[in-house]
């Protein structure tokens, strides 16, 4: 069942189309995470050591970058059996309830998460319940756990060679899935799980995992790897904004900026799309999604940055402009392991690479900024249904100008995502400056700029 919002009403009012909001989503979001933000882990690829020790002694910096939560790749030990390259993927798990010794012990990673938590970081693990590694023990131990294919055998996912799918029509293997996660809550005292393509898994027993989890941890939060409404009804925090990653490489595909050469030695650029789109997409997902629900927003992961390309092979020059976008938008906004300074290149997935070079540049005092913002304004809240989005038409599709409300605090954000310099003039409304102090636009103005270059930005904010 559908219900109108007040939300709903102002975006219709802006943009001149209907909009209806879903019911409200039953998940209790922690209070600390409506303004966080998250940063994802590659403990391998974090340091030369690739350890625990190494986050660890990291911490600060993170802290004072401004991060929340601390998002851990898998840190669980990897099959051997059909492993996939040197090290093996993380997502190939041998055992749901050890840690990886490439990485360091258990009492290293509970050490990590204490002095997480010491700062005031909340730490969520990456947790895989969709297929296990080939030589977990389950295979043997509890072979029933698995799905089968025509032939009655062991199968993995997609092209995933290195491991089994199991079956969740078995109650065994939802008891033992929630029995592992319980594990880590518990004993380890972690705060939540990222849940890896969490759309392969019945939503029935995400509901329930969801409840039986929150007795535990309180201030449960789950976050999904999937944009699945269905999913954040009972269960989970957030899904990914896919959807709007994809946009955001369409923008930069029509501003010429899509660059990303694929294993067949082609760009593969995709469909041109505009900066209008982008209200368009927030409009749908409001009415799709439940009321109060997140989505992360992002310009890359682990998964785009091996795989997709980096965020300057996918968005050019348009990068600081889309980041902006990932902070001001509805939603979370998530840092990935060397994005904070820059980083250009793809990290090795199964093999050891060289970790980020540390030493804090021009992109770390962007990205610094931008967490002070989001933990500063409350209109920049992850949830839709408390902090209104306003749009205001421009007479360019490439320039984007809109605020983010609550009460008397506001955001006024102004992108310019074309190929060439826009003009920045309203069809009819434009934003209310008075009393607006500038956060970022160009020769410190206090006004909205005339014009705005390729991938130039401002941001104001009252009271």
């Amino acid at each position: 069942m559908k219900t109108k919002s007040l939300l709903s009403l102002i975006f219709a009012a802006t943009i001149g189309m209907p909009v209806f909001g879903a019911a409200p989503t039953t998940v209790k979001h922690p209070e600390w995470a409506k303004n966080a933000v998250i940063y994802e882990v590659n403990t391998r690829q974090f340091t030369d050591e690739g350890s625990f020790a190494g986050v660890n002694a990291n911490l600060d910096r993170l802290k004072d970058l401004g991060v929340d939560i601390l998002w851990f790749m898998p840190i669980h030990p990897i099959s051997e059996k059909n492993r996939k390259g040197e090290l093996g993927s993380y997502y190939a798990v041998k055992d749901y309830k050890a840690v990886n010794p490439e990485f360091g012990t258990l009492a290293d990673f509970k050490t990590l998460v204490d002095n997480a938590h010491a700062r005031g970081m909340k730490v969520i693990l990456d947790w895989v319940p969709n297929h296990t590694g080939c030589d977990n023990a389950w295979v043997i131990e509890h072979p029933d756990y698995y799905a089968r294919n025509e032939k009655g055998d062991m199968y993995g996912p997609y092209d995933w060679t290195d491991v089994y799918k199991l079956d969740y029509s078995n109650i065994g293997t939802r008891e033992a899935m929630i029995d592992a996660m319980s594990y880590w809550l518990t004993d380890v005292g972690v705060d939540g799980f990222r849940c890896d393509v969490a759309m392969e898994v019945p939503t029935d027993f995400w509901n329930d995992a969801r409840q039986r989890l929150q007795a535990l941890q309180p201030e449960l939060f789950m976050l999904a790897e999937a944009s699945a409404p269905d999913l954040e009804e009972h269960a989970f925090d957030m899904a990914y904004n896919w959807p709007m990653k994809d946009l955001f490489n369409a923008i930069s595909a029509n501003a010429g900026q899509y660059g990303f050469v694929g294993n067949d030695g082609y760009v593969h650029t995709p469909a041109p799309a505009r900066a209008s789109d982008i209200p368009t997409l927030v409009q749908r997902q409001h009415a799709d999604f439940p009321l109060g629900a997140y989505l992360m927003n992002m310009i890359t992961n682990h998964d785009l940055n091996s795989w997709e390309g980096t965020e300057f092979d996918r968005l050019g020059h348009l990068v600081p402009a889309f980041a902006v976008l990932t902070y001001t938008l509805p939603g979370m906004p998530l840092i990935y392991t060397g994005q904070e300074v820059g980083m250009n290149r793809p990290f090795e997935f199964f093999v050891k690479d060289e970790a980020p070079d540390w030493t804090s540049n021009d992109w770390t005092l962007f990205y610094t900024a931008l967490n002070s913002l989001k933990h500063s304004r409350p209109e920049l809240s992850a949830d839709a249904s408390t902090a209104s989005m306003i749009t205001y038409r421009t007479t360019s599709p490439d320039v984007l100008v809109f605020e983010r409300k609550d009460g008397n605090s506001r955001t006024i954000v102004g992108v310019n995502l074309g190929a060439e310099t826009q003009t920045v003039t309203f069809d009819s409304a434009s934003p209310d400056m008075t009393n607006a102090k500038a956060v970022s636009v160009k020769n410190g103005g206090t006004s909205i700029p005339e014009t705005l270059e390729s991938g130039e930005y401002f941001i104001f904010t009252v009271n």
